[in-house]
């Protein structure tokens, strides 16, 4: 809380979000300068090994250790100024050394660091890239740019470039990695500010490896080529098999189209993050090259029209994968409810016939059970009478005046109604029963 104003208790979180914006200021730099830039592709393993990494570099110089949890750190050292970022899956260091030899990549800002601690960097290098800030050549009044000295610098390759910064300096590359293994870009200062100096040189490492991670999914994009030409040419089996009349195999065809919706979901959910990524990637790079504020140098391309040209057709390339299989996927998906839809019609089709044949069943059997009711009650009628008959008989013989025929032939309606009544009643009971 302030100690002025009676305010709430602080969110846990306020002042490290406000710092934010300030946690990776850019280097004030003394110009002329040399700098050398890597970037490194980490695991979640190798990010713990890094930080403990630096901090034996610290240690060597006598400055303090980045903290444990620090994902930054600018520090100036004996000979050489260090600038270190962790990104998300990616960690760069950026080395800074002043003045400049006349071949300004003949002793790059890397030859300053200690051999020993850059060879145990952690890591997959990704981007390795020298750069150098050196004055204009006096009186600097021309209109045209002498590419000849320039080229000569990055081995007489065709080089491209532009005014940057509102015209206070030029750059120039060739986007090419040469036989150190680094690519190379030249700064050629006109007015710019210590301020200016650090930001430039920041964009132009930042374009250099977005650009590499943006191109990551591009191999992956043309190794998914052919799968999904053939997912593509599975679904029109399918539905081709659908749309022939009659056609009995359903659940086959079900079954297929289960494992080809899986098949597509597990290609989508193991690249979606390198696809997605690509395109943040590609997007920070334009941020990047619209901070330049570049403006045509007479003769070569600018950075941005370059990148633009050689980038575009592989990003689009990426989209459009990712685009067709998010769309297989919903095709696959309205195919699979067509033919679930049709599977439970032909169930429900079987289920009424079943209904139907067993509703005939219960007819013929209510009425041989009705038959068979008639025939019982014959039969209990029957029996019946002969032990009237048995007990008449015996009543006659002690001397009664009964005639045992009459009273069988008397008794016989009576026990045919008795036993129809009692059967009826029984049913009665046996309904109230049931819808209890």
């Amino acid at each position: 809380m302030t100690t002025l104003f009676p305010l709430p208790q602080n969110h846990p979180q306020r002042f490290v979000l406000h710092n934010e914006v300030h946690a990776r200021a850019s280097l004030t730099l003394e110009l002329p300068i040399r700098a050398s830039h890597l970037a490194l592709l980490l695991t979640s393993e190798e990010k713990q090994r890094e930080r403990e990494h630096l901090s034996k570099l610290c240690q060597r110089y006598g400055k303090p250790s980045p903290e444990k949890d620090a994902d930054h750190l600018s520090a100036t050292f004996d000979n050489f100024q260090i600038r270190w970022e962790q990104h998300g899956e990616f960690s760069t260091y950026t080395f800074y050394v002043q003045n400049i030899p006349s071949d300004p990549f003949s002793e790059p800002a890397l030859k300053q660091v200690p051999l020993d601690w850059l060879s145990g960097l952690p890591g997959q290098l990704m981007v390795a890239a020298h750069a150098a800030i050196k004055s204009a050549p006096a009186p600097d009044k021309h209109e045209e740019t002498d590419l000849s000295p320039i080229a000569a610098h990055f081995s007489n390759n065709p080089v491209v470039g532009s005014k940057v910064t509102g015209g206070a300096a030029q750059v120039f590359t060739d986007f090419k990695i040469h036989v150190d293994g680094f690519s190379r870009f030249l700064i050629i200062n006109h007015s710019l500010r210590t301020e200016q100096a650090g930001r430039l040189l920041h964009r132009l490492f930042e374009i250099e490896v977005y650009r590499v991670m943006a191109l990551l999914a591009f191999p992956i994009a043309r190794k998914l080529a052919p799968d999904l030409k053939q997912a593509d040419h599975k679904l029109y089996t399918i539905t081709n098999a659908m749309a022939q009349s009659g056609n009995s195999n359903d659940a086959q065809l079900l079954d297929e189209l289960t494992a080809l919706a899986a098949e597509i979901e597990n290609h989508i959910s193991s690249n979606h993050f390198r696809f997605a990524a690509a395109g943040a990637y590609y997007q920070l790079v334009g941020q990047r090259l619209e901070d330049l504020r570049e403006v045509r140098i007479q003769g070569i391309q600018t950075l941005g029209e370059f990148i633009k040209r050689r980038m575009e057709p592989a990003i689009n390339t990426c989209q459009s994968t990712s685009k067709r299989f998010k769309s297989l996927s919903e095709r696959v998906g309205n195919t699979s409810q067509l033919l679930r839809t049709r599977v439970d019609i032909v169930i429900e089709r079987q289920n009424q016939g079943l209904l139907t044949s067993m509703a005939l069943r219960a007819k013929m059997q209510f009425r041989m059970q009705q038959t068979v009711e008639g025939i019982s009650i014959v039969a209990i009628t029957y029996y019946a009478a002969g032990l009237i008959g048995s007990i008449a008989k015996a009543v006659h013989a002690a001397g009664w005046h009964v005639r045992p025929e009459i009273a069988v032939g008397v008794s016989i309606p009576v026990i045919m109604i008795a036993v129809a009544l009692g059967l009826k009643r029984i049913h009665k009971i046996i309904e109230n029963t049931t819808e209890e």
